[in-house]
């Protein structure tokens, strides 16, 4: 696919959010901040990673999730239909889909706005995915009392959802929208477990739906994040179904653990997709991070069965679950965000 938009040092959407938008949520939290006020201090924060992003010659900006909290609230917040439970499920609150859900309104274009009035950096987005939300909120013990009959049924109306979003983030000037689904890749191990409640088939019909277009204005990309690890052992075939059905441009694969696996993810990817390498892994405390001639030789390794012109570098994931709860500190972050900047120019200098 080689061209000029390949949007090299990127990262996944996810910020370690600053000590004053934790107090302010805190503040609104007890009543002591209204939400006129809380928003302000939403929109300051993300000015300030907007400016750290410049700062360290980021090829795409985004809002880091910073009004949200977290990577799944760009939907649930603006979605009827789900419930909380108070429960938790891989650290995460347990919402449920207790009606059909339906959008109240622009997802988050609005803060996707405010990213083109800040720098003339491409803007990106990132969502979960639908079929995500789906495997992970269907209960069937609601089915009968008004919830989803299923969870494909789940998925295909947040798959319209979702995919209305992403045309409206598209009129409104974003290149770069990223869906993250965390259990693609747990079905194409070569011993696949369970991964939510919809099975391999119906997610890929889901997420395929969502980011399927008629066309693309020039310089956009549609991409995917399948996981945040690679299983031990990849099937082959089932990392090519994955790909065949799913018509994203960009693919966002972990890269940071050096295994066979990755490569082989890799390598099953088609000519026509690019990549972007998570080289670099947030949850890992620096210091513990391979050195640059360690990562620059699995680059190499990866330019050997995909075109290094198609490939782009970032982080592994992105820098916290939940607003409260980082994978490491603010000063870190940026450390590990200098690292994928050095990495970048090590392999492409100053072409982006």
């Amino acid at each position: 696919m080689a061209d000029t938009f390949n949007y090299r040092i990127d990262h996944h959407g996810s910020l370690v959010r600053p000590d004053s938008l934790r107090t302010a949520r805190a503040r609104a939290a007890a009543g002591e901040l209204d939400a006129d006020a809380l928003r302000e201090a939403e929109r300051t924060a993300v000015e300030e990673a907007v400016a750290l992003q410049r700062k360290l010659r980021c090829t795409v900006v985004t809002d880091g999730d910073l009004p949200r909290e977290d990577f799944r609230s760009a939907v649930l917040d603006g979605v009827s239909g789900f419930r909380r439970t108070g429960r938790e499920t891989d650290g995460l609150a347990r919402w449920v889909a207790e009606a059909p859900p339906k959008a109240e309104g622009p997802l988050v274009a609005d803060w996707a706005d405010l990213l083109a009035q800040l720098t003339v950096i491409a803007p990106k987005v990132s969502l979960p995915s639908p079929a995500y939300l789906a495997a992970t909120c269907f209960d069937p013990d609601l089915a009968g009392s008004g919830g989803p009959a299923s969870a494909r049924e789940l998925g295909e109306a947040l798959a319209g959802i979702v995919h209305a979003e992403i045309g409206l983030l598209l009129a409104r000037g974003v290149r770069l929208v990223q869906l993250n689904n965390p259990l693609l890749l747990a079905h194409t191990a070569a011993e696949p477990g369970p991964a939510g409640a919809l099975s391999f088939a119906d997610a890929l019909a889901v997420d395929a739906a969502a980011v399927r277009l008629d066309e693309r204005p020039e310089g956009v990309r549609i991409g995917v994040c399948p996981g945040w690890a690679a299983p031990d052992t990849v099937d082959r075939a089932r990392a090519e179904r994955l790909y065949a059905e799913v018509p994203a441009d960009r693919w966002v694969l972990p890269y940071d653990r050096g295994t066979g696996a990755e490569l082989e993810l890799l390598r099953a990817l088609p000519e026509d997709r690019d990549a972007c390498l998570g080289v670099v892994g947030p949850a890992v405390p620096v210091g513990k991070d391979p050195d640059i001639d360690t990562v620059l030789a699995r680059v190499d390794a990866a330019a050997e069965v995909k075109d290094i012109e198609d490939m782009a570098l970032a982080p592994s994931r992105g820098f916290a679950d939940a607003a409260g709860r980082p994978l490491l500190g603010a000063e870190d972050q940026r450390r590990k965000l200098v690292l994928v900047e050095t990495l970048a120019r090590y392999c492409w200098g100053n072409e982006f």
